[in-house]
């Protein structure tokens, strides 16, 4: 089989990681991926933000435990040791689908190198608070950004889920 078409069939979205950093090539090697994802019309109004600071990953992590109403002591990013924030420029009309798409690109370059991934939600709402456009402009980021989503890598702590059956009825051809 393709290999392309094989990591798309055996992806599966982690919830447990082990604390060990990946090698920061690894980590390079993913956000290139997200580099090379389509766009509208080629704009490639996407930017990716890569938290690999723990006290940062874990002040991030509270924010957004906090923004999805989850327990104290709760990890939405299920003890993945980085994070690569996923942000779009609200100004072109695509921009959430590019963002999206450039999520695809990370969540599948990470299991190409043998790391887990999982897409985490809520970088919209931390990313209209006011510390954290704050951080975009310490980064010297300007402009109307919107967060697309996390995602979360690190080495699988555990066993890989099995996929869940697919559904019938969801491809239709018109000949």
């Amino acid at each position: 089989m393709n290999e392309v078409i094989k990591a798309l069939k055996e992806r599966r979205s982690i919830r447990n990681f082990k604390p060990d950093m990946p090698p920061k090539k690894d980590i390079e090697t993913i956000l290139e991926a997200g580099l090379f994802a389509p766009s509208g019309m080629g704009r490639q109004p996407v930017i990716t933000i890569a938290i690999t600071n723990k006290q940062q990953r874990d002040k991030l992590s509270e924010v957004n435990r906090k923004i999805m109403g989850r327990p104290d002591g709760s990890d939405p990013f299920y003890g993945a040791p980085v994070v690569l924030v996923v942000l779009a420029d609200k100004n072109h009309p695509t921009y959430k689908y590019d963002g999206s798409l450039v999520m695809g690109n990370l969540l599948l370059a990470a299991h190409a190198l043998g790391l887990g991934s999982i897409w985490i939600h809520r970088a919209k709402e931390e990313f209209e608070m006011p510390e954290y456009k704050q951080m975009l402009k310490d980064l010297g980021i300007e402009g109307e950004w919107e967060g697309i989503g996390h995602c979360a890598i690190g080495y699988v702590d555990g066993e890989i889920p099995a996929p869940a059956p697919r559904k019938d009825g969801r491809i239709y051809f018109v000949e």
